[in-house]
């Protein structure tokens, strides 16, 4: 059934990118940064490829049927689409930093996390294509790049100058892979950034205000989501993005075990969190209340999971201001104390946190150690109940 105008302007954009279809491989994309995107998905000598027909709404349904139908008349007539484009963009000087970059663009994000997705793509559209897309890639040199890392600089976003050189970088590579550049030019301005700054998560490493943190944290009061991932939080001491998109069919309350697949991790690894006693107490509060997939679902829907900023805010509510502890910074409170009051090994410590044990060869075993994690953590989950009491 055709796509109406109607179901595009109704259709929100979810935690995953939505797909809603018309006719003949037109389909619209639907990213949860909210951007939306018309896609073309056709075949060539047996293979599926797509190309995208520009954005919603600046590209109409109308406009998009008809770049559509431009595009199968090209197939009709044994011509690729894309091949079409790119020698169209291409013009006397080869294939622009655009072109090339929107190619790279295709590849790179498969697989990618929502999260990372819209940021990259928010790089581009702002910080990069603006000065450098209509340029020809074989042409662009070292100093037309650094107008555009200075602008970054300017606003202070020291560490965002050092991503965006990575990003040209990386589209120069691939523009070498096709031949469209001789080599990666961004490569020659490691010295002309300023260096990152050295940051660090807030977080407590003393037991005292630590305990008082826990305390706060007990006695909170707000959307029982909200209260329960908080509560979870330092006893597993994962990522807040791992902790905030935490689904059901991962975790094994019988077996006291968590385990997050390697899409939703940092490093792309799999990854068990063993469930102290404590831990596995919350999560049976959580199945009570159970109405989604997400252990713990938005308040607004409980097709999404609650959100990047609600236990950031919710440290806030408590009175603890973003420089003084993190939701993130837990993990440091773990590393820290774990070593320097409870005397754990290095390398259980590390394991846990999901980091690579370097002195060991840079091998990361999602099971390795697993017996004596699961005995730490749950060391770590009665030391916290301890000094709730006694700190």
């Amino acid at each position: 059934m055709a796509l109406t105008v109607r179901e595009i302007e109704a259709a929100q954009p979810g935690p995953k990118t939505r797909r809603l279809y018309d006719r003949d491989g037109l389909y619209l994309e639907i990213r949860p940064s909210g951007s939306r995107l018309w896609m073309l998905k056709y075949r060539v000598a047996g293979r599926e490829k797509r190309i995208s027909l520009g954005p919603y709404p600046e590209v109409s349904l109308r406009q998009a049927r008809e770049a559509r139908d431009d595009a199968r008349r090209l197939l009709r007539a044994g011509v690729d689409p894309s091949e079409h484009r790119r020698r169209e963009r291409a013009g006397p000087g080869g294939p622009t930093f655009g072109a090339i970059a929107e190619e790279w663009w295709e590849r790179w994000k498969v697989g990618k996390a929502a999260s990372t997705i819209a940021k990259t793509r928010q790089s581009l559209d702002n910080d990069i294509l603006p000065a450098l897309g209509r340029r020809p890639i074989s042409e662009i040199q070292p100093a037309d790049i650094v107008p555009v890392l200075r602008a970054v600089e300017r606003r202070g976003a020291i560490d965002t100058a050092h991503r965006v050189r990575h990003r040209i970088g990386m589209i120069f590579r691939y523009g070498v892979a096709l031949g469209a550049c001789q080599r990666d030019v961004a490569a020659d301005l490691s010295e002309v950034l300023a260096p990152k700054p050295r940051s660090h998560f807030a977080a407590f490493t003393k037991p005292a205000p630590f305990a008082e943190l826990l305390r706060a944290i007990d006695g909170y009061r707000g959307d029982a989501a909200t209260c329960l991932a908080l509560r979870l939080a330092p006893l597993v001491v994962v990522r807040p993005g791992e902790l905030r998109r935490m689904e059901w069919d991962e975790v094994d309350l019988e077996r006291a075990t968590w385990e997050i697949p390697g899409a939703k991790m940092k490093r792309r690894r799999d990854h068990i969190v063993p469930l102290s006693r404590q831990a596995v107490e919350i999560l049976r509060e959580a199945q009570l209340l159970r109405r989604s997939h997400w252990v713990f679902p938005s308040l607004r829907s409980p097709d999404r999971p609650i959100s990047d900023n609600t236990l950031p805010a919710a440290l806030r509510r408590l009175g603890y201001a973003p420089d003084e502890v993190t939701v993130h910074g837990f993990r440091a409170s773990f590393r820290t104390m774990g070593r320097e009051i409870l005397g754990f090994r290095v390398e259980l410590l590390e394991h846990q946190l999901a980091h690579e044990v370097r002195h060991l060869g840079g091998a990361y075993d999602r099971t390795e150690f697993l017996a004596e994690r699961r005995e730490m953590m749950q060391r770590w989950a009665d030391w916290l109940d301890e000094i709730k009491r006694t700190a």
